[in-house]
């Protein structure tokens, strides 16, 4: 299950904050987390769940150019961290980002669709460079926990997949749905998706 094919996760964001442009500074501007540390992912390929533990960010931030892209789409970049329009750190929740939107149609459109609430979710195009499994017997399921991961850009998107877990839980137990029912559900759901974004 482990490989060196670029990966995309999608998350619904806990908060955005936004920030306007005012008097004598243009600028608007987006921040939030791109994931906070050990919260359980909803059920991915219908195979797996996956954590990102704390420091699996650090050497990405430190050697490589991170692009924020709109909906990953590369030809609208909303920043880089190489001239601090993107800026990235780990703390102790999560990983925080702070975009600078640029004075452009697609900025403008992101902060609007944002502030709007019509995009909630924050995704990340990621390699893995170390990661380990577990076997959930009681859930008939695995869980990966990313250690280090080999972050390239992200991007707000109206496409969530890492969900509290207390929601997701308390929704497949509302609706009387077993494990392998679940993990069915959540994989044709998530092809949708897939097929929509046209990422295959």
């Amino acid at each position: 299950m482990v490989g060196s094919k670029k990966e995309v996760r999608y998350l619904q964001a806990s908060e955005f904050q936004i920030r306007a442009a005012s008097e004598g500074d243009n600028t608007m501007g987006i921040s939030g987390y791109v994931v906070k540390f050990n919260q359980r992912s909803q059920l991915i390929y219908g195979e797996f769940y996956e954590r990102v533990a704390q420091g699996a960010f650090l050497k990405s931030l430190q050697e490589n150019k991170i692009i924020a892209l709109w909906n990953h789409r590369t030809d609208f970049v909303l920043g880089s961290s190489k001239n601090k329009t993107l800026r990235l750190q780990e703390d102790d929740v999560g990983l925080h980002f702070e975009i600078d939107l640029p004075n452009s149609t697609w900025g403008k459109d992101a902060f609007e669709s944002i502030q709007r609430g019509d995009v909630d979710g924050v995704s990340f195009g990621f390699n893995v460079r170390g990661d380990s499994w577990s076997y959930l017997q009681e859930e008939d399921v695995y869980e990966r926990t990313l250690l280090d991961i080999d972050l390239r850009e992200i991007s707000p998107t109206p496409f969530p997949a890492y969900l509290d877990s207390e929601v997701s839980k308390r929704s497949v137990e509302q609706l009387g749905i077993t494990t392998k029912e679940h993990r069915r559900l959540e994989k044709e759901k998530l092809l949708i998706e897939i097929d929509l974004l046209g990422i295959l």
